[in-house]
């Protein structure tokens, strides 16, 4: 019973040092260290001491990172690690690592990798061989979804869409019937436009979910109809200030014919180009729906959208 405590013991012991049994001879670790996304408080005891205890910090914005360390009172030394210079820094990087340093990558805010740089140099570390120590903390999508109220056991993370227009809607369309609350990140100089074709796209029932400025001064969330979203940004050009979360509720399932949201995808799409018959019959190929139940829902397409007769 003794010599099973202390078994239990050793091995909590090696959890919290993370890893270390995996690393090969000499070599370091990488950290990939979450940081806050606004309130400077937000950061973990862990993530305080791997920081401070780190041979080098990689950040997204030298500047930025050594505004947070001067917070809490740590001396580093910081090199840069951007979209810019990532795939030539990751390689000397990986080279540190491999000769013993231990290296933390942080970006300017939030989780490195989402929606920010760092998963090239987490790649070439692990193709080296070497060890890959996550430390988890703020991220600006999970703390908007559990806020939100959104009855949403499934979610699609996208980031942020394109920023054309053209290509934002295409997008869009791809996203139009999935069952899942989807989740964008947008600049303040977008977000309107943006707001405006996800009402276009997915349809203005859809509920909304608008959350600015995470965890800082002027932080807001707001919930209301995708076709009322636009006037609630208009009403207050502050409201269109800083970063923002918007999570967009799933898509209804189609009550009537009960079809799965992928066939009425792929239904929808080939109605725009191809006869109704031709469209139900390659829907059914592709998905595997029944060809009547398509033809049925082609028709009521048809007859409450207005489509061409073809």
């Amino acid at each position: 019973m003794e010599q099973h405590g202390k078994s239990e013991k050793h091995g909590a012991q090696a959890q919290r040092q993370g890893h270390g049994a995996q690393a090969s001879g000499g070599a370091g670790k990488l950290y990939v260290v979450a940081t806050p996304i606004g309130n400077l408080g937000d950061i973990s005891a862990r993530a305080l001491s791997v920081l401070a205890q780190a041979d080098l910090v990689a950040a997204e914005d030298t500047r930025t990172t050594g505004h947070l360390l001067a917070h809490h009172g740590i001396a580093a030394k910081l090199v840069a690690l951007h979209e810019h210079n990532e795939m030539r820094r990751a390689a000397e990087l990986v080279a540190r690592i491999e000769a013993g340093e231990t290296i933390a990558l942080v970006s300017d805010a939030g989780t490195p990798g989402i929606s920010d740089p760092g998963a090239l140099l987490v790649a070439r570390a692990m193709e080296a061989g070497l060890v890959v120590c996550p430390i988890p903390g703020a991220n600006a999508a999970i703390a908007a979804l559990s806020a939100a109220g959104l009855a949403a056991p499934h979610f699609l993370f996208y980031g942020f869409l394109p920023s054309k227009s053209t290509a934002r809607r295409s997008a869009l369309e791809s996203l139009r019937e999935l069952p899942y609350a989807l989740v964008f990140y947008e600049a303040p100089h977008r977000v309107t436009e943006c707001v405006a074709e996800l009402a276009a796209t997915l349809g203005g029932e859809r509920e909304i979910v608008i959350a600015r400025e995470l965890t800082k001064l002027f932080e807001a969330i707001h919930r209301c109809r995708l076709d009322q979203a636009g006037a609630w940004l208009a009403a207050d050009p502050n409201r269109q200030r800083g970063e923002f979360v918007l999570i967009v509720s799933s898509a209804q399932a189609e009550a009537q014919e009960g079809l799965p949201a992928e066939a009425e995808r792929v239904l929808r799409l080939l109605l725009a180009e191809l006869p109704l018959k031709q469209s139900a019959a390659l829907a059914a190929a592709i998905t595997g729906a029944r060809k009547n139940e398509l033809y049925a829902r082609a028709l009521a397409l048809r007859d409450a959208e207005a489509l061409p007769r073809k």
